[in-house]
């Protein structure tokens, strides 16, 4: 039998991600602000990162967690 998952250290893994994902949208970001010539690539990934960020948000307030909570 597989070891169970708890809820917390699920609610932890969440919050790094979104941590995580928050640093490199933004840093993406920071580098397409500062392009000359910003390319179609970079505007995709900028794009994905934004996107892949607003989802975990989403996750997080339905799973109703907030981040004072697991400290």
């Amino acid at each position: 039998m597989g070891k169970k998952i708890k809820k917390k250290d699920v609610d932890a893994e969440l919050l790094h991600s979104i941590y995580q994902l928050e640093s490199e949208w933004k840093q993406i970001r920071s580098i397409m602000e500062h392009s000359v010539e910003a390319s179609q690539i970079g505007r995709l990934q900028e794009s994905l990162a934004q996107a892949k960020y607003i989802f975990l948000l989403k996750e997080a307030r339905h799973r109703n967690l907030h981040a004072l909570k697991l400290k």
